[in-house]
């Protein structure tokens, strides 16, 4: 064992403070689970805080903690059935671009969106969705129709949010799989067409088994997501005529923790959040693992 520690003992420095800061800011953090099962109030320190047992979980007796967690599955489960197999799609598409110029053009378009953080993108969406002067219900007004006030109705919000959430990321997720089509052997292309197989048979028994292993890794790490749909996207298009719908679980635990003061409840939010992720996690990769073989461990 020490001998090839020390045989690889540059490999081991270069990843050394990754792991020290793996450590620091995701391992002694999580001493702070034990707000969960305290009475813990500001200006005490949480080892003096006294034990409060599950008092902290009396959230799950809420009628409104259920239409948050409702609100959370609608929007991760359509945001995970548009969200996954787009930036596979695009990536296939990316793929038979045959001018470089185009097709680097198309990848440098499509990667864009991701560097604008959610509150600019939010910005965006208010400027093309505002009901007084915004450009989409400037074309509805001209087409003769009445303007829709879209970032203030509740059947609005969840289109707008997967929609904005694809126009963000699709590009960017695309890296991966395009990286995996690179590492494809070219001969089976030029097997294929020796064979006669066109372009769409290509994609179906090459260049799509090809990048499984890719897929289903991201599969996996996507699973989790289903419990967090992501706070900095959600929280900036919220507002008191679509809370019914955009409160989620980021947000209650933001307004109950921050907001109200109530520490004790929210980690109780979070803790169970994790520990849910934790088994989709696990369960998912279990599965793929027996389905084609892949898996994060």
């Amino acid at each position: 064992m020490f001998n090839k520690i020390y045989k690889y003992r540059w490999q081991y420095l270069m990843i050394l403070p990754g792991v020290v800061l793996l450590f620091l800011f995701s391992y002694i953090p999580m001493a702070g689970i034990q707000v969960a099962f305290k009475d813990f109030q500001i200006g005490t320190s949480i080892w003096d805080s006294t034990w409060a047992g599950l008092d902290n979980f009396t959230f799950l007796e809420d009628p409104q903690f259920l239409t948050v967690v409702q609100n959370t599955l609608y929007i991760s489960v359509l945001k995970f059935i548009c969200g996954f197999p787009a930036p596979i799609l695009l990536a296939l598409l990316i793929n038979e671009v045959t001018r470089p110029a185009f097709k680097r053009f198309v990848q440098s378009v499509s990667y864009l969106p991701h560097f604008f953080s959610w509150i600019v993108v939010a910005y965006i969406l208010q400027s093309f969705l505002t009901l007084d002067g915004g450009l989409v219900n400037q074309f509805i007004g001209q087409a003769g129709g009445d303007p829709v006030f879209f970032l203030g109705s509740a059947e609005w919000f969840r289109p707008i949010v997967v929609f904005s959430g694809l126009w963000k990321e699709t590009g960017w997720n695309t890296i991966l799989y395009l990286a995996a089509i690179t590492t494809i052997d070219p001969q089976l292309y030029e097997s294929a067409k020796v064979e006669g197989a066109g372009k769409l048979a290509q994609i179906r028994h090459i260049t799509i088994p090809g990048i499984m292993p890719t897929i289903s890794i991201v599969l996996i790490l996507s699973i989790p997501s289903l419990i967090t749909v992501g706070m900095d996207q959600i929280y900036p298009l919220m507002n008191s005529a679509n809370h019914s719908v955009a409160d989620v679980l980021d947000t209650y635990i933001l307004r109950n923790g921050l907001q109200q003061g109530y520490f004790g409840m929210a980690t109780a939010v979070g803790l169970l959040s994790s520990l849910i992720s934790l088994i989709l996690v696990v369960s998912t990769n279990q599965l793929s693992r027996k389905l084609n073989g892949e898996g994060l461990w």
